[in-house]
């Protein structure tokens, strides 16, 4: 995000005006909390810190479904499909978009909120396309701290969409209690293009796109899959990772595999790795937190700034290395802080 749309953000909104408009499930003031969030701002960093901090007693209740797939697997047609089948059982849910290539373009994926009509147009239901924007931090946090406003507004279900996939998966299973991978049909080329780890990240995939012709197909790449997942080891939730197939466009066993997510969670609360997962995600963020005050604290020195500024010419005419570059910058910090 841009310092030109920061300063959209109308500072005479107060903390607890953003606290209690996001308590009252109030979208619009939701949004610009993440947007606060989001910013780069020092005044809107200190004041996002203060919201986190007062929602973050309202949080945690949520079931955390993070899911990844290919580009072209569907992701978004699926997200509104078995969105909606949420929503109908009664709960509210949330959508975030997690994209760290964006950091190039420095915008949001649009794209995927407009495919999502339906649901968008649901009073349940809140969809963030969020960039990473070169924010201090990074998606990280903005991703981790949106979690906690979302989870206060009372969103029931967070849905956290990877864009594409080899990016961004490690970041997502570190927030969420349950991983769905999405492919398609032609398992033995797709196979072949998607990492281990990735698979291995999985608590169930979902073979997309399964309608028409493709029946039998996706079938096949059922077998081919659930065959691959028993050469890995036990996961460490105990839980065997299951396969099966869908059609995101005609809503073909979305049902069941929303059963399965919801098995998962059962089977996990019940065997203490819910809740030993959460601890060790809170650990995650606390290392995440840290690295994101060191960042911020270094960045928005002003000293610092100037020092980047002036450095930059040198190693562009190879006059100073990056290396020794970064030893003048760090001595030129802590100087400043003695």
């Amino acid at each position: 995000m841009s310092d030109k749309n920061n300063k959209k953000i109308k500072q005479n909104i107060s903390v607890d005006e953003y606290y209690k408009g996001i308590l009252s499930a109030n979208r619009v003031i939701l949004s610009k909390a993440i947007t606060l969030v989001e910013s780069n701002l020092d005044e809107h960093y200190e004041i996002a810190s203060e919201l986190i901090d007062k929602c973050l007693p309202h949080s945690g209740n949520s079931v955390r479904v993070g899911i990844t797939g290919m580009s072209g697997a569907g992701k978004s047609t699926f997200i509104e499909t078995i969105g909606m089948h949420v929503i109908q059982s009664g709960k509210k849910i949330a959508v975030l978009a997690v994209d760290p290539s964006s950091e190039r373009s420095k915008g949001s994926i649009l794209g995927d909120k407009t495919r999502m009509e339906q649901l968008s147009a649901s009073e349940n239901a809140f969809i963030r396309p969020s960039p990473s924007g070169g924010i201090l931090g990074g998606v990280g946090r903005k991703t981790r701290e949106t979690i906690i406003l979302c989870e206060a507004a009372g969103y029931e279900v967070i849905f956290i969409e990877t864009v594409g996939i080899g990016q961004s998966e490690t970041l997502v299973k570190s927030m969420v209690d349950f991983f769905l991978l999405i492919v398609i049909t032609g398992a033995g080329d797709e196979l072949q293009g998607i990492k281990r780890g990735i698979m291995e990240m999985a608590d169930v995939i979902a073979i997309n796109k399964a309608d028409g012709d493709n029946i039998e197909k996706a079938k096949t790449t059922v077998a081919i899959y659930q065959n691959a997942l028993h050469l890995f080891p036990e996961p460490e939730s105990k839980w065997l990772p299951k396969v099966n197939y869908c059609s995101a466009i005609e809503g073909t066993n979305i049902p069941e595999i929303w059963k399965m997510i919801n098995k998962y969670i059962d089977f996990t609360r019940k065997n203490g790795f819910f809740d030993l997962n959460r601890r060790q995600q809170e650990i995650s963020c606390f290392y995440s937190a840290i690295d994101d005050n060191l960042k911020h604290l270094f960045f928005s020195n002003p000293t610092i700034k100037q020092k980047i500024n002036d450095i930059k010419s040198l190693i562009e005419k190879r006059k100073l290395s990056p290396y020794q570059a970064v030893k003048e910058v760090f001595k030129k910090f802590f100087d400043n802080k003695l």
